[in-house]
């Protein structure tokens, strides 16, 4: 596995931001966030990103898009309880978007559920782009520099 990477948000309280977004807050939807953790594998040339979904049915209950660069899982939870004089039931929409990196290729998506977790991978390029390039500083002549000086 490869190592993880904790994306930079430019936010100095990643978790702050999360906190924020939490239905308690009023900034999102009633839906629950869900627990995620991402991390490229440098081994497979991918971007890794795990979700929490235990006791889900992943072929009923989960919808995975990816659309401009953002992973949205959505999932509905039901979970009933009944015993002899009693039931109880959970039901409730879980979210969660994420702004995956540069370099990722949308058109190499694989997901898998396995004991209660979901895992989303996206290839990623594997030519390294150039971050940019550098700029020669080219020097004025110096009898330029001197009539530009001067006037003339």
């Amino acid at each position: 596995m490869g190592a993880i990477a904790r994306r930079e948000s430019g936010w100095p309280f990643p978790d702050l931001l999360e906190l924020l977004e939490s239905p308690m807050m009023g900034l999102r939807s009633s839906a629950e966030l869900i627990r995620i953790e991402d991390y490229v594998d440098r081994d497979r040339d991918r971007y890794v990103v795990r979700a929490e979904l235990p006791g889900i049915d992943p072929d009923k209950d989960v919808d995975i898009t990816l659309t401009n660069g953002v992973l949205e899982i959505r999932a509905q939870k039901t979970q009933e309880t009944r015993e002899r004089h009693r039931s109880e039931f959970h039901y409730g929409a879980l979210y969660r978007s994420l702004m995956l990196p540069p370099g990722v290729r949308e058109d190499d998506v694989q997901a898998m559920y396995k004991d209660g977790v979901l895992e989303v991978s996206v290839g990623l390029e594997t030519e390294q782009r150039a971050e940019g390039r550098k700029i020669p500083i080219q020097r004025q002549a110096e009898e330029e520099r001197s009539e530009t000086e001067t006037g003339q």
